[in-house]
Order: structure tokens, then sequence, then C-alpha cells
């Protein structure tokens, strides 16, 4: 066996304990307690995924580096998930998502790309509206609940295109195409 750093108390195995911090006191307890660690931990992630401030101690410019690396990501995520809607932004679409989701945390890329296509109201593109008009027809979204399938038929109408919803099966007529 070789002795490679201290082990855990009442073991033999297992990887090395790391050692205390300046005047014997762990790592965590060094940082000023688990309840400063962890807030401190949620608020990189707020200014990571949200927009908000930089916590004390941590590097701004390079939170900003993993932020904005973060929202390529989503963008892309999104695109994948919302095709008609990224492509309607053409090579403007990582900066068009990348404005749109700066302050508002992630809620998965079909909820992000649905919450964006609404927001865009009348301005939505034609091809997108009636990816919206599908998405609306087949599934129950209210904005704040994960998204479920239908069980009835229905009709949802965007940007002038009608998507209609029966047995599971949905069309689209209208409009321009």
């Amino acid at each position: 066996m070789t002795t490679d750093g201290p082990r855990a108390p009442g073991t033999s195995q297992g990887p090395p304990v790391a050692p205390a911090a300046a005047g014997g006191a762990s790592p965590v307890a060094a940082a000023g307690g688990p309840g400063n660690l962890a807030d401190r931990q949620a608020g990189l992630v707020a200014a990571l995924t949200s927009g908000a401030p930089v916590p004390e101690g941590f590097d701004a410019r390079l939170v900003e580096v993993a932020r904005v690396a973060l929202l390529r990501k989503r963008a892309g995520e999104v695109a994948r998930a919302w095709p008609a809607l990224a492509a309607a932004h053409g090579r403007q679409w990582r900066q068009a998502f990348a404005a749109w989701a700066a302050t508002r945390p992630t809620q998965g890329s079909l909820r992000d790309g649905w919450d964006m296509a609404r927001s865009l109201g009348d301005a939505i593109p034609p091809d997108a509206a009636e990816e919206l008009a599908v998405r609306e027809a087949a599934w129950i979204y209210d904005g704040t609940s994960p998204p479920r399938p239908r069980r009835f038929p229905a009709i949802r109408r965007r940007g002038g295109r009608v998507a209609v919803q029966i047995a599971g099966r949905v069309r689209t007529v209208g409009g321009p195409r």
C-alpha cells in the first residue's frame, strides 16, 4: 500500500483527504460556512444564466466570457428545437436570441423558443408563425409549466397561418407560403 496523503478517519482506502485550510478549518468553513458558499454559488449561476450582478470574489471578465458562451450554446439548442424561428432571423439569430435571453434563466430549449416566438407578437415572420401555430395546436403551454400534449381538437392562428389538430395530427392552412 502506498501513502500519498492522509485518508479519511477510520479508513485505509479511498482517495486522499484534502488538507485543512489555514487554522485547521475546512475549505467550506474558511469560505464563511456552507450557507455563504451556497449563496455564492447561487449568485454565480444567476450571473451566468440570467444577467444578475457578478458576486464578489469572481472575475467579472471571465464570468462575462462564460455567460456569452452559454448564451451561444443556448441559441444553438433553441435553433434545433425551433428551426423556422432561427432561420427567420438568418445570420442574426444568435444576436437576436442572446438579446432576448440575456436576463431570462433557461427553461429548456423548447420553452425558450416558445417564449421567444410568443414575445415577437405580430412581428413574427411567416414561417416562424406557422411553426408556433403548429406547436400551439398540438401542445398546451401556459408559459409557466412544461408543455403537455393536447387531448382534444384545437385550432390556433398565428401570423395569418392556421393550424388545426385533430386526433393527434396537425395540418396548416391559410396565409402565404
